[in-house]
């Protein structure tokens, strides 16, 4: 009886109208409104600027009085002799940072939430959030110490065993240390959701597993993973949705003339074509390509999710 009276009041929430709905709940509203604003003025605002990437750009005419040239832009970036170059290099460094770098956090959550002395997990959690508090630059710095050919100290451990190499400058190390570096300075926070979605798990289940004579790496199989699947489902959906924006800062500070090849990604480019060169209409053509892109994939890896395991984000 109270199970069908739950429900008959959920299915009444559900169907009554929104304006009744806000009027009935106005202090919930009034505290969405500075979140609210806040995305309209910074994130749909800027919008108001797509159509410079349809138009000719004339710093006397504005935004909107440029001569429309349709998809101009686009046509001139899917033609450009660099076009499949910067795409496979933003898709290389995305991936492989997804791939790599994606299960650390949830091994890393799985590990601590073992842990059960509170000081010695405290301790741990605070190492490992602190790298990614370092700025970016100081983060490029340490690699430059790091890996400066004959005086870095890694370049100088390699050259103990006879192999003289140059990381920064090689092509074929850009991407293992672009994400390797990565998931050292950001594993540990992104970890913290997950532990967050551990310590939502059921205690009872601990304790049936205790009681079945479970061991940790059971319980880790048969509880935490299968706990943890659906807040791994919406981070993967998260990442997808960002593909193809691969860090700027980071990329930028690491190239140079020697891996500039593989290193150039549509992040970077934009900034060169649209800042460097004054191409606006075409850095803003870019943009909105890389946008799209990013929308699709987070469409479809959310439809294929809401499929497979009726886990979605909308």
């Amino acid at each position: 009886m109270k199970a069908f009276s739950k429900s008959k009041k959920n299915e009444m929430a559900k169907q009554e109208p929104f304006f009744k709905n806000m009027k009935r709940r106005y202090q919930l509203w009034l505290m969405l409104i500075p979140a609210i604003l806040s995305i309209v003025i910074f994130n749909y605002g800027p919008m108001y600027g797509i159509q410079l990437a349809f138009r000719e750009f004339d710093f006397t005419k504005g935004l909107t009085g440029g001569e429309f040239v349709g998809l101009t832009y686009f046509i001139k970036f899917f033609k450009s002799f660099q076009f499949t170059d910067i795409l496979r290099n933003t898709f290389v460094i995305s991936f492989t940072t997804l791939i790599l770098g994606f299960p650390i956090p949830i091994i890393l959550a799985l590990l601590m939430n073992q842990i059960k002395k509170k000081r010695t997990k405290k301790i741990l959690q605070t190492t490992f959030y602190a790298p990614h508090f370092i700025s970016m630059v100081v983060m490029v710095g340490l690699l430059n110490v790091l890996l400066a050919p004959n005086t870095g100290i890694i370049s100088s451990l390699f050259g103990m065993f006879g192999a003289d190499i140059n990381l920064l400058g090689d092509k074929m190390a850009f991407v293992p240390v672009y994400v390797l570096s990565d998931i050292w300075q950001h594993a540990g926070w992104n970890s913290i959701i997950f532990l967050a979605a551990l310590s939502s798990v059921d205690s009872q289940l601990y304790d049936a597993c205790k009681v079945d004579g479970a061991n940790k790496w059971q319980v880790i199989r048969h509880v935490d993973i299968p706990c943890l699947v659906p807040t791994m489902i919406i981070m993967l959906i998260l990442n997808m949705g960002n593909i193809l924006n691969v860090g700027f800062e980071k990329v930028f500070l690491m190239q140079n003339s020697s891996n500039i090849s593989v290193a150039e990604v549509i992040s970077t480019y934009v900034y060169k074509i649209g800042i460097r060169s004054n191409q606006y209409s075409y850095s803003a053509a870019i943009g909105l390509f890389n946008t799209l892109i990013n929308f699709i994939m987070l469409v479809v890896v959310n439809r294929i999710s809401k499929k497979v395991s009726d886990t979605s984000l909308f």
